[in-house]
């Protein structure tokens, strides 16, 4: 329709009469798809004769097909600034990223074998009751105490699909029209579709044990993975030392061996200290949002309309449907606090058959705990949460916000036969991405509070990735619907992402530490808004991944066992704690002794009392990665008056590839808020490296 006319500002009304005017049937909410706001025109769901009409009204230029395109990215990858067309290393092919996680779905479309030569040599993995290719090289399965459920294969076939799903998301192939019933179409792929894949079945029905999991590290070193991805965790926030940690210590005789750990952050947040993974030599994943949101439309019997979000995949199949509080239907045995929270068994199936149930959100209303609710026809939450996470229930679900489910309410108590309908979900924008999920454990970091953690941030919500098909989507048992892809959210999601950042720089650098891979992703992170994230670096350490930039960082923090065991040994740790670590002979002496604030991280944390006076140096090594050449300058971004920072030398000149120079960072001063942050930035000109820095009162 052009431009829009001069003196009429945007209103979707003036879209929405357009449509009345044309349509034969009766005007539903998803009729009116979308309104463009920089040109006049919107989208519509028309028939071919009402196109024909509208093609006839006044003003229209024209009206366009729905046409479907070859689209060249997912999602999450492309938000990144990853596209698919990115330059590849040669060793990409023989670059091996081993999952230790609930197995792999050998069948789905992300690990085919097309295309790929014979396993790399230096390989020696191999395959336990299971049939591999060149894709999947390795495939191995441990439950050490024997306890299986009914449901468990035993072999390392993915049941849950969880590790399908991390694999695939880290160097799943390429494989378009990708959706899961309708939702989230294009091209899923992993960040190295060319890199090989080692699975490590550690996860069952009933959980993951200590005792495999660090199988699952032992036989993924000796099989010679290059990089190893991680998305699990305890259930509770507890605090663990790192002697204590199974992944701290699998982690530490990765690294010893050159290989990086990848490790998600948690899902206990959004408050601080719920962070469980708090070891230097891994990297520490915060689950970030993408542009892209699932949404769904709420029609109340009275012509209102609400808009939420969910992945419902269910078009309704009647004109409406009677409305009821899940409060007002407990099941027997059950009084209305619970039921309220519409568990599956807490509902009188009686009272909710066929209807849609309003709903209270808490911690509880999973869709695993909701299961089928009861023989409800769809449920609806009014959340007190941030509508961020779209979930898979098995009926139809939508969360709305809580004022908006007050209105819901309020309507449902004034006539005496409330009707609802929930149409199916669509995709939609979220022009604030990225910000840090609430789900996203938080630091600081419990057991050494001078080392930031998280370490780094990648996307984590609403991410569609292979699926094990025997795996119901919505994780509640009877569920009908199949499918090789899923759209599901976690620090889980965002791990492999960071693993297949961190497979990627290897490709290019081979001979790149853990350390150094590590630095060079944080260094090149581009920085996150603390206005969207009230935790600012606790949330997303150095901020979201940059894989491109990652490549060629400039300078590199690097640092190996002989390091780490020094900052143990600065920790207090003595020699038959430090050897339930390193696993060999290493001992404390009071030379080697270091403190926290000597350990070469690419990140810089002071824990203080308030108003508490501070003189503390940091000493850093870097190593020049990026031109022979090349003079580097310091700068520190906008901080608090109170505190006195001071860099020397302010200015770096190399003068060869792989020379290390040293720096000091000193902060002097005091803080009165609970958390300053600024940031570290050496600058040649041309590369930026760049570290943050945070001082807090914990």
């Amino acid at each position: 329709m052009g431009e829009y006319p001069k003196g009429i500002e945007f209103t979707e009304s003036l879209h929405t009469d357009m449509v009345q005017r044309v349509i034969s049937s009766k005007f539903a909410p998803d009729t009116l798809v979308h309104s463009y706001k920089s040109f006049n025109g919107f989208v519509g769901r028309l028939t071919k004769e009402e196109s024909e009409r509208m093609k006839g009204m006044d003003d229209v230029v024209s009206v366009i097909p729905n046409r479907v395109y070859s689209v060249q990215t997912s999602r999450s990858w492309n938000f990144l600034g990853f596209p698919e067309n990115v330059q590849r290393s040669k060793v990409e092919s023989n670059t091996i990223v081993g999952v230790i996680d609930s197995g792999i779905w050998p069948n789905s479309s992300s690990f085919t074998n097309g295309g790929f030569g014979r396993p790399p040599q230096k390989w020696k993995g191999t395959c336990h009751n299971f049939t591999c290719n060149n894709k999947i090289i390795g495939a191995k399965y441990f439950r050490l105490g024997g306890a299986f459920a009914e449901e468990d294969i035993i072999s390392p076939a993915d049941t849950s699909g969880h590790g399908s799903h991390c694999a695939s998301t880290a160097a799943g192939n390429h494989v378009s029209n990708a959706n899961l019933l309708g939702l989230g179409l294009g091209t899923a792929r992993g960040g190295v579709p060319s890199a090989r894949i080692a699975v490590y079945k550690v996860c069952w029905t009933n959980g993951c044990e200590t005792a495999d999991i660090l199988a699952g590290f032992d036989a993924a070193i000796m099989d010679g993975v290059d990089i190893i991805s991680l998305s699990l965790g305890p259930k509770t926030v507890i605090r663990m030392e790192y002697f204590e940690d199974p992944i701290a210590i699998g982690a530490f005789h990765a690294m010893k061996r050159g290989i990086l750990t990848s490790k998600s952050a948690g899902n206990s947040g959004p408050n601080l200290y719920t962070m469980t993974n708090s070891a230097p030599w891994f990297i520490s994943v915060a689950a970030s949002t993408i542009d892209r949101k699932f949404l769904t439309n709420l029609l109340l019997g009275n012509g209102q309309i609400f808009h939420g979000i969910s992945v419902n995949t269910f078009s309704p199949t009647q004109k409406s449907y009677p409305l009821i509080y899940g409060g007002d239907a407990p099941a027997a045995g059950f009084n209305s606090s619970l039921s309220r929270s519409c568990l599956d068994d807490s509902l009188n199936g009686a009272l909710v058959r066929g209807k849609i149930v309003l709903c209270d959100d808490n911690i509880y209303t999973s869709p695993s705990k909701v299961g089928f609710a009861s023989g409800a026809a769809a449920v609806i939450f009014r959340s007190t949460s941030p509508l961020v996470v779209a979930d898979v229930y098995a009926l139809p679900a939508i969360h709305i916000t809580a004022t908006d489910g007050n209105s819901v309410s309020s309507y449902l108590k004034s006539i005496s036969n409330p009707a609802a309908t929930i149409f199916k979900s669509y995709e939609g924008k979220d022009s604030s991405a990225p910000y840090i999920a609430p789900f996203s454990s938080r630091g600081p970091n419990k057991v050494t509070p001078n080392i930031l953690k998280p370490d780094i941030a990648a996307p984590g919500v609403d991410i569609l990735a292979a699926w094990s098909p025997i795996s119901p989507i919505s994780d509640v048992k009877g569920e009908k619907r199949v499918s090789n892809l899923n759209i599901i959210s976690g620090t889980s999601m965002a791990c492999p992402h960071v693993t297949a950042a961190a497979a990627y720089v290897k490709s290019f650098h081979p001979n790149w530490s853990p350390a150094a891979i590590k630095s060079a992703l944080m260094t090149t992170a581009t920085p996150m808004n603390p206005a969207r994230n009230v935790e600012a670096e606790f949330a997303y350490g150095a901020g979201q991944i940059n894989p491109l930039k990652a490549v060629n960082p400039g300078l590199v923090y690097d640092a190996g066992e002989n390091d780490y065991v020094s900052f143990l040994c600065g920790q207090g740790y003595s020699s038959s704690a430090l050897r339930i670590i390193t696993g060999d002979n290493s001992t404390c002496t009071s030379a080697n002794k270091g403190s926290v604030f000597n350990l070469n991280l690419p990140s810089f944390a002071l824990s203080t009392p308030r108003s508490s006076y501070n003189n503390v140096t940091f000493r850093r090594t870097v190593t020049n990665v990026g031109s022979a050449t090349s003079k580097y300058r310091a700068t520190i971004t906008a901080h608090p008056s109170s505190l006195k920072v001071e860099v020397l030398p302010n200015v770096l000149a190399f003068s060869s590839l792989g020379q290390r120079l040293s720096f000091t960072l000193n902060i002097e001063g005091s803080i009165n808020a609970g958390l300053v942050s600024f940031s570290l930035i050496w600058d040649d000109g041309t590369l930026k490296a760049r570290s943050p820095v945070v001082v807090y009162v914990p």
